[in-house]
C-alpha cells in the first residue's frame, strides 16, 4: 500500500485517524483469513490508486478486520474487501466485495 493509504493498528488509531481527517475516509476493510486475503490483495493496489488520484480530497485507511473490530462493528461491515466513505463519523455510502478501479473511482465521485 501506498504511503498515502494509513494503516491502524488498533482501534484508536482509527478513531484518531478520522478526527484528524481534514474530509471525508475511504475505509477500507480488509480480512486476513483464507478466502478473503486474495481479493483483498487484488484491491490493495486499487486502494492506492484512488487515495493518489483523491488526494486532498479524502484520507484513505486500510482496516484489518481482526485487528481493528470496533469500527467493523460500528460500521455494520459484515466481509471482506468491504469500502466504507465515512463522513463527519458516519458511515456516508458503502460497497461490499472487491472492486476495480472504475468501480471504485465510480463509487467515490458519486459519493464525494
Amino acid at each position: 500500500m501506498a504511503r498515502r493509504v494509513h494503516q491502524p493498528l488498533e482501534n484508536q488509531e482509527f478513531d484518531f485517524i478520522l478526527t484528524m481527517a481534514d474530509g471525508p475516509v475511504l475505509a477500507y476493510f480488509v480480512g486476513t483469513w483464507p478466502k478473503a486475503v486474495e481479493a483483498c490483495k487484488a484491491m490493495d493496489p486499487v486502494v492506492s490508486e484512488a487515495a493518489e488520484r483523491y488526494a486532498g480530497r479524502l484520507t484513505a485507511v486500510r482496516v484489518d478486520m481482526t485487528r481493528c473490530p470496533e469500527p467493523v462493528r460500528r460500521y455494520g461491515v459484515t466481509g471482506a474487501p468491504s469500502v466504507v466513505l465515512v463522513k463527519a463519523g458516519e458511515a456516508a455510502a458503502r460497497e461490499a466485495g472487491p472492486l476495480d478501479g472504475p468501480a471504485l473511482r465510480a463509487f467515490l465521485d458519486g459519493n464525494l
